[in-house]
């Protein structure tokens, strides 16, 4: 039996994704980079969460903050995100001192957000400094990636936890040594599709065996049955002999430690809502952020995590990996613009989902709640 998909409204209409902004975006924890991106005391990264900018940064006690990127004195960005009088982009991570200065007139706070000095200013002049404090911004952390909650109080006041969001799947990763490993490289995809495009992509294999020829030499069972009847929980089988996601199936690379004996020759997925795919292989891990820009773009970094033990070989050489994801993510990338292009036509009101594309309903579902519409 066909399911009706989300109807074309959801994928290009500018109103029902600024409803998508408030209530999925601002109010669900939003992976937004790893824990190394911010490894030392002082240290800080701004991000950009659908138009919202905000301010991650290391306390001195080594904890993570993360607050909005808005000075309480006259609301300008204490970390400018545009280009200056020169053109030259502007530095979006770096290091403080001992505190946040805003660079329009000095009011300056600690790591941990507090106002500290507001120059000329004290209490006789109506400065309450306990009131003064950043916009806080939720942050928790999972495997060394972090998540952000741009409405921590709602996030508090329903006992939304990172963890319950997480559900399952740090269960089902438990095993892959996540908060060892390192970025090595980065490839950045600027994507000309809604983002739930690229979720609803990531979440079936019916498409592989016409789009990734590729990867089902490496894994045949993705063409199987339009790939009905792959155990994602236990893992993916590969060919025989083959054991990572290369394109010969292998690696020099030794397997995490820690792995079972499934996990050692066979692929992992997990989609995690509403903007992150974590893709894991025995010696490397592939983590995608999806960063909605509007209703039809998308920004998506593929970081590429390795062991530290591997990394500091001398004849360590991660291209093997890299350039094998970058040609699927290609294939993925360009199929899904052109259902984005599709869409647009006059006669498309809205697609079906085959029974291999059960997973994808899920996206329907968690729209659907958190819109507040008949989805169906």
């Amino acid at each position: 039996m066909l399911e009706r998909t989300l109807s074309r409204d959801h994928y290009l209409s500018p109103e029902l994704f600024a409803r998508e902004k408030e209530r999925i975006f601002l109010r669900e924890w939003f992976h937004a980079g790893r824990e190394e991106d911010v490894a030392a005391p002082g240290n800080y990264l701004v991000v950009d969460v659908a138009g919202e900018s905000v301010l991650v940064v290391r306390t001195k006690e080594g904890a993570l903050r993360a607050y909005y990127n808005v000075c309480r004195h006259r609301g300008c960005q204490l970390v400018l995100t545009g280009t200056d009088s020169t053109g030259s982009a502007p530095e979006l991570a770096g290091s403080f001192g001992s505190g946040i200065k805003c660079p329009y007139h000095a009011w300056t706070y600690t790591l941990d957000g507090a106002l500290r000095t507001a120059p000329y200013l004290d209490e006789s002049a109506g400065i309450h400094k306990e009131a003064l404090s950043l916009f806080p911004v939720g942050i928790d952390t999972w495997g060394g990636f972090f998540f952000l909650h741009l409405t921590p109080s709602d996030a508090a006041a329903r006992g939304h936890t990172l963890r319950s969001q997480l559900g399952d799947a740090a269960t089902r990763l438990a095993n892959y040594p996540l908060a060892d490993l390192r970025r090595v490289h980065r490839i950045t995809y600027e994507i000309g599709a809604n983002w739930k495009v690229m979720l609803e992509n990531y979440n079936e294999c019916y498409h592989c065996a016409g789009v990734h020829p590729e990867l089902c030499k490496i894994v045949p069972s993705f063409r199987v049955r339009g790939g009905s009847e792959l155990d994602w929980e236990r893992g993916i089988e590969h060919a025989e002999g083959a054991w990572t996601f290369t394109a010969s199936g292998t690696s020099a690379r030794d397997p995490f430690p820690g792995l079972n004996d499934d996990e050692r020759v066979r692929h992992k997925g997990e989609l995690i809502y509403p903007n992150f795919m974590i893709s894991l292989s025995a010696d490397h891990v592939a983590a995608f952020t999806l960063w909605p820009r509007d209703a039809e773009h998308t920004t998506i970094d593929c970081d590429f995590l390795f062991h530290p033990n591997e990394i500091a070989k001398d004849d360590f050489d991660p291209s093997d990996a890299v350039d094998f994801w970058d040609l699927v993510n290609a294939q993925d990338w360009a199929i899904c613009e052109g259902v984005q292009r599709g869409m647009r036509s006059r006669v498309f009101e809205r697609g079906y989902y085959a029974p291999m594309e059960s997973w994808s309903l899920d996206i329907r579902r968690y729209v659907g709640e958190r819109l507040g519409a008949d989805a169906t």
